[in-house]
């Protein structure tokens, strides 16, 4: 291929992944292959001469989308050169002192106080133009509400969620596919939601990075006192160590070490010169600042042999590909398996038992494939499940293809249903772990959902598990005592039938007037006049009660439990007889879930495609040519942003 066209096809890629990530909250490509084509990119760029005018290397970030008020930045936000190379840090270090710190993978927010108080929050968009987020911006935990300086005062710094909350909040998601895939993404929607108690809900923390614009305050021309005047000020400030060319190294092996306890997210490292005027006279380029540069970890490839894929069944029926290689030794640890995720990624890498591959960690954290260097392709997908051994069928979901069970009464399934089971939103019994649980399993105390309600048998045993006694138990009793009384509607969502959310459950109930038998015999023709219950979700919902195995399930249960009236609210069902479909990425609601339940508790139905019954499609790239917006286009149907759709609701 020739240079040009090679580097138009690399700035379209890149570009693409850039718009993902930055304006969508997802990614289409590792941090490794962006970080590949960039310098590919830039290579070209060098070689020819010539950039051309949509170049990533010449552009920073892009419009912002959502309806947030937009603002224009006082001076331009500028992404940073990087380095995998600690010598090339060294190098661009010289004979001055640094301040070598985390490069945290969140959200950057500029933040400005007036009078001690915070006045105004705004998210870097695109670099000079951002959005304003001070009403979330005053729930992020750990920011000061007054300061003592009076003046105003302009700092930069990184919105992040610890993975420790990340993974309490995606444990919270019962649909596997609505969680997020890291941080960061979750960040990014958080911090720009238009209900800042949302944002309040999740934690978000601060740190200072940089300090834009402060008067009457004499720092000595030194960066780090700038670093101590905010923490004194009581800013969260990023962790840091200053260094010079010599002590560098040790340095950056020191953070590297700290990486796997590490609770914050980060992505590498940053390197600012101390010496303030020093970093002002070396001015910037078009993209970038040269008084700090990036460092990024390079990633340590493994060669290795694979032995075989190994397919791991979940609860929702999804069976993932996991790659088993010969041990290799990544960031000081054994590694021996890397998730393939699903059967689009697994084919496009065309493994074969006994391959030569490379692994890596990302982030030096997370085990992945690099590259397959044999490329043989002769890895068989099951057809059948490899905990039941019932039939597999492949399924394409948003252009990506999966495994998945078909057997609804799969083993591999049993552990999350007991989850599920006693969930908050559920039966709601506190002390049962999935670790517990599993434990019960395993003991034998647990084979059918209404064993919760006949332990007491396995009581001496139970109390002498590791991490229970006389107390534990007794509180685990107490909570199933209490799950005892429940409403229909959260017995019906705990049942796990498939496709019946919370929202869903609720709807039923409150059609069928909380009359269990006559939802037990429910026709597809009855459940689909019910407005948010689509043909699908009737079929699958009559299936389950047509079930022999589901019948006895609920018959013995109903030993167990009673039902009390639930309190309904009628609201106002003002999307009756609306049909919509939801495509995209949303940023003002937690996942589309979210905003299907909504719809269906104001009367609307949410169906999977655009058809002439769709009254509206709700799209936040409104102009885009996707398959929907344009049969959504050939029919007539309105493409609402989710702005507008907000503006419905009143």
């Amino acid at each position: 291929m020739e240079p040009l066209e090679r580097m138009k096809e690399l700035v379209e890629l890149l570009n693409q992944a850039a718009r993902a990530y930055y304006q969508e909250d997802r990614e289409i490509m590792s941090n490794r292959e962006y970080d590949a084509l960039y310098d590919e990119l830039t290579a070209l760029e060098q070689e020819t001469g010539i950039t051309l005018a949509n170049s990533p290397t010449i552009h920073v970030g892009y419009e912002v989308l959502s309806e947030l008020v937009k603002e224009q930045h006082s001076s331009p936000m500028l992404s940073l050169d990087k380095t995998k190379d600690v010598d090339a840090l060294a190098a661009w270090l010289g004979n001055q002192r640094g301040i070598l710190s985390w490069k945290m993978d969140g959200l950057t927010v500029v933040l400005t106080y007036r009078n001690g108080k915070l006045a105004k929050a705004v998210t870097r968009g695109n670099g000079e133009i951002g959005e304003v987020i001070t009403n979330n911006a005053r729930t992020f935990c750990n920011i000061p509400g007054r300061i003592p300086y009076q003046g105003e005062l302009v700092i930069r710094g990184e919105a992040v969620i610890k993975y420790s909350d990340f993974e309490k909040i995606n444990a919270s998601i019962e649909d596997v596919d609505a969680r997020y895939k890291n941080p960061r993404n979750l960040c990014s929607g958080t911090v720009r939601q238009l209900n800042n108690r949302i944002t309040a809900e999740r934690n978000v923390h601060f740190f200072a990075f940089n300090l834009v614009e402060v008067a009457d305050v004499d720092f000595h021309n030194s960066m780090e006192e700038r670093f101590q005047w905010l923490s004194q000020l009581g800013f969260d400030v990023v962790e840091y160590e200053m260094v010079t060319q010599d002590t560098i190294r040790e340095a950056v092996r020191g953070f590297a070490n700290r990486i796997q306890e590490n609770d914050f997210p980060s992505d590498g490292l940053v390197l600012l010169y101390d010496d303030i005027a020093y970093g002002k006279s070396l001015g910037t380029t078009a993209k970038f600042p040269r008084d700090s540069i990036a460092f990024k970890w390079a990633d340590e490839l493994a060669d290795t042999h694979l032995r075989y894929i190994e397919w791991s069944p979940s609860r929702t029926g999804l069976i993932n590909p996991v790659a088993v290689f010969d041990p290799v030794e990544l960031e000081g640890t054994s590694v021996s398996r890397a998730s393939m995720h699903n059967i689009s990624i697994l084919e496009s890498f065309q493994m074969g038992e006994g391959d030569e591959i490379s692994v890596f960690k990302a982030n030096m954290i997370i085990p992945q494939v690099a590259e397959n260097h044999t490329r043989s392709g002769t890895i068989q997908i099951p057809e059948h499940c490899p905990a039941c051994g019932a039939p597999t069928e492949i399924r394409q979901i948003n252009d990506v293809r999966a495994l998945y069970c078909t057997n609804e009464f799969c083993s591999a399934k049993k552990l999350k249903l007991f989850s599920h089971f006693v969930s908050r939103n559920a039966m709601n019994i506190d002390g049962l772990s999935e670790a517990t649980i599993e434990k019960f399993i395993d003991e034998g105390f647990l084979e059918d959902l209404y064993d919760l309600y006949r332990l007491e048998p396995y009581r001496m045993q139970i109390v002498v598990m590791d991490g229970f006694g006389e107390k534990s138990y007794d509180n685990l009793q107490k909570s199933i005592a209490v799950s005892r009384t429940t409403t229909l509607s959260r017995f019906l969502y705990g049942l796990g039938i498939m496709n019946i959310g919370v929202a869903t459950a609720k709807l039923i109930c409150k059609h069928f007037k909380n009359d269990l038998n006559a939802i037990q015999n429910a026709t597809v023709e009855e459940l689909v006049e019910i407005e948010g219950i689509g043909q699908v979700i009737a079929e699958s919902f009559v299936a389950y009660f047509q079930n022999e195995e589901n019948m006895h399930r609920i018959q013995e249960l109903l030993k167990e439990i009673q039902f009390e009236q639930e309190e309904t609210d009628e609201g106002e069902q003002i999307f009756r007889n609306v049909n919509f479909v939801i495509t995209g990425s949303v940023n003002h609601f937690a996942n589309r879930d979210e905003v299907k339940a909504l719809i269906e508790a104001k009367g609307g139905k949410v169906t999977g495609s655009v058809t002439s019954k769709t009254n509206y499609l709700i799209n936040n790239d409104v102009t885009s040519n996707s398959s929907k917006n344009k049969k959504a286009k050939e029919l007539g149907v309105p493409i609402i942003s989710e702005e507008e759709f907000i503006k419905m609701l009143g």
